[in-house]
């Protein structure tokens, strides 16, 4: 059975390798840098399945003590689900790719929460819904600045002293009254 792209996409572990390949171009070795907890048989089996669909891509292969080391990067086109596609699609498909979304945001606690020792206010975890109200014009500012507020640090290499974090965004505007 044929995955969707929304399927291969956000899979838990490959969302993850996506996550690690933005702006940059990394070997197997260099993601097991970003993702320790994965398997490297684990990691190859992703990295196929999204090379396969062509959502990554080999850049670079560079001669390693007898064997070849790829370097993989994302296919710019193809490692987002387009703005036409999230268009064509049905609102059960809708639902289908927000509950992807929530589980894999849901692993994410779940996995922090399973630590022996974890700490909710040291550890500065959140989670907050707040309701505000903006014009069309307003919302797109607000959005922009976010934007640039992450960018900022989104491409950050990971250090002994940087911790990992996870920030979804979720933007859900009131049903229209129509």
């Amino acid at each position: 059975m044929n995955e969707s792209k929304s399927d291969l996409i956000l899979h838990p572990v490959r969302m993850r390798i996506l996550q690690s390949l933005i702006n940059q171009r990394l070997s197997v070795q260099q993601l097991k840098e970003f993702l320790p907890d994965v398997p490297q048989a684990t990691l190859y089996r992703h990295l196929k399945k999204l090379s396969d669909a062509e959502i990554i891509h080999v850049v670079d292969e560079i001669p390693n003590r007898g064997t070849v080391e790829k370097i993989y990067a994302l296919q710019a086109d193809n490692a987002v689900i387009s703005p036409n596609e999230i268009a064509n699609m049905s609102s059960d498909e809708h639902m289908t790719l927000f509950i992807k979304f929530m589980a894999n945001i849901l692993g994410e606690f779940e996995n922090y929460t399973k630590q022996d020792n974890y700490n909710i206010l040291e550890d500065g975890v959140s989670f907050r819904q707040a309701n505000i109200y903006l014009t069309d014009e307003e919302f797109a500012n607000v959005t922009k600045e976010m934007a640039g507020a992450l960018t900022k640090v989104l491409y950050n290499k990971p250090t002994t002293e940087r911790k990992r974090r996870t920030f979804a965004t979720i933007m859900i505007p009131e049903p229209r009254g129509d």
